[in-house]
């Protein structure tokens, strides 16, 4: 059981000396990661929510409700802060265009669009290279996830239509550990669980996007002080 091998990594650590605590980590890790790969896929229900089991003892917060609730409430916002930025010159607003004429040419932009559209601009707002996060594949090819510590694949796009395609992967440490997941969002917020369940780091190049999500959106603070990057963009946010 999945909660079983997550209890595990937490036995004797704390007590261990660090060479040790640092090994049993590692091998757990890969316990898991091997039980996942086995299970997960025959019983996505029942695993993704002990995922999100773990998430609450952890944190004490329901994961899918707060991150649903906070990103609806500020999708609309964020929107109308890619556009501003859009509007303007320079590398960040020619990829904020980018995407947001793709998601305009949508006949029908229902809230699944509009929360990929929150989440997929976010780095580039926050000038973050999202290309080793975010990976496509026609789902004919073998994808390349090779040397990928975290990311999600969208399956069944070029990359030029992010807002309808066939599934959603989630990778972890070169491994696709979810297949099959319908919506960029649902991909998103079982990932942020499984970084906490497994002790996780946030992607290197993404540290403000994953701060964003955890400290703005989940309201989970570390007691650090927020980078200015993401203190401009909370206060946009809580404009009126």
């Amino acid at each position: 059981m999945l909660l079983f091998f997550l209890e595990l990594k937490d036995i004797g650590l704390q007590s261990a000396a660090p060479d040790t605590a640092a090994f049993s980590r590692s091998v757990i890790k890969k316990l898991l990661f091997f039980r996942i790969n086995l299970s997960i896929q025959r019983l996505p229900f029942e695993h993704q929510s002990k995922v999100f089991a773990e998430f609450h003892r952890i944190t004490n917060v329901n994961l899918q409700n707060q991150f649903y609730c906070e990103l609806d409430r500020y999708t609309p916002k964020l929107i109308a802060l890619y556009r501003q930025k859009a509007s303007r010159s320079g590398k960040t607003a020619e990829t904020l265009r980018r995407i947001l004429g793709i998601y305009d040419l949508q006949e029908q932009r229902d809230v699944h669009m509009r929360r990929t559209l929150a989440l997929h601009a976010l780095p580039v707002y926050l000038r973050e290279d999202d290309s080793e996060f975010f990976k496509t594949c026609n789902g004919e090819d073998e994808p390349d996830i090779a040397d990928t510590p975290l990311a999600l694949l969208t399956v069944g796009t070029t990359g030029h239509d992010i807002f309808s395609p066939n599934s959603i992967c989630v990778v972890v440490e070169d491994d696709v550990v979810v297949s099959d997941l319908p919506k960029m969002t649902d991909a998103f917020v079982l990932l942020f669980g499984l970084i906490y369940a497994l002790h996780l780091d946030y992607p290197k190049k993404l540290i403000h996007t994953f701060t964003f999500i955890q400290k703005i959106l989940m309201f989970l603070d570390d007691n650090k002080p927020l980078k200015p990057c993401l203190l401009t963009l909370k206060n946009d946010l809580l404009r009126e």
